[in-house]
């Protein structure tokens, strides 16, 4: 790998337009749409802030951890919980040790299924999971912004399908220099989806809600996965 100046020299910067780009997460996320709620200025959020918890956590709980949000960077109105729960609530991932947010989305559903097929059937096995059924919400959003280009032989060395530590560092170098991510090859989709790891939130539109899916783990994969419709299935 180049020496720590290098890092973010080594790979182009591409303008990406995606009018709809795929999220798939557990329905029960975000718990309240507070982002939505709010008037649209930053400030109302710091307000309500101090306002509420004076007598409660809720609000500070529902808005997750918003420092780690630049001001400048946050967004608000209808559809943008989804976009900011992934920053404020903050996990390990590819390009993020878990100190900040990464919103990460595929440029097709069926690359976004198989993406988080992977990362769920990982989780419940680790956690020896019995047999359960997981109701999973599918975010379309639009993406428009520079990014850094992973789909070059460069790249290869941060697309391990199992440490994460090289890109997890490539990723805290890109946060810190107000990149706003990567575009890179899906790691689990054979057929060559491309996947987005998106580190600030001007980059994504507001989200609108697509499809309901319901993953059927039997203790040891995920057998089934089928679309939820209005009467459960």
């Amino acid at each position: 790998m180049p020496p720590e100046a290098d890092l973010l020299a080594q790979f182009s910067e591409v303008e990406v337009h995606w009018p709809k780009s795929y999220r798939i997460v557990p329905s029960r996320f975000p718990p309240i749409d507070l982002f939505e709620a709010v008037a649209g200025q930053a400030g109302d959020l710091a307000a309500l802030h101090e306002l509420e918890g004076l007598t409660s956590n809720r609000l500070r709980e529902a808005a997750g951890e918003i420092h780690l949000v630049p001001e400048q960077d946050r967004r608000f109105g209808p559809g943008y919980t989804p976009v900011m729960a992934a920053f404020t609530y903050p996990a390990q991932s590819r390009f993020s040790d878990g100190a900040y947010g990464v919103y990460y989305c595929a440029r097709d559903e069926h690359t976004a299924v198989t993406e988080t097929r992977h990362h769920r059937e990982r989780f419940l096995r680790e956690s020896s999971e019995p047999s359960i059924n997981l109701e999973m919400r599918v975010y379309l959003a639009e993406l428009r912004a520079p990014l850094l280009d992973l789909c070059a032989p460069t790249g290869t060395p941060y697309l391990d399908p199992h440490d994460w530590r090289p890109s997890q560092h490539l990723g805290l170098q890109a946060r810190q220099a107000g990149r706003y991510g990567f575009i890179y090859p899906s790691v689990r989709d054979a057929e060559g989806g491309l996947c987005a790891g998106v580190l600030r939130p001007p980059a994504l539109g507001p989200t609108r809600q697509g499809r309901h899916l319901q993953y059927r783990w039997d203790g040891e994969r995920i057998t089934d996965i089928i679309e939820l419709r209005a009467t459960g299935y």
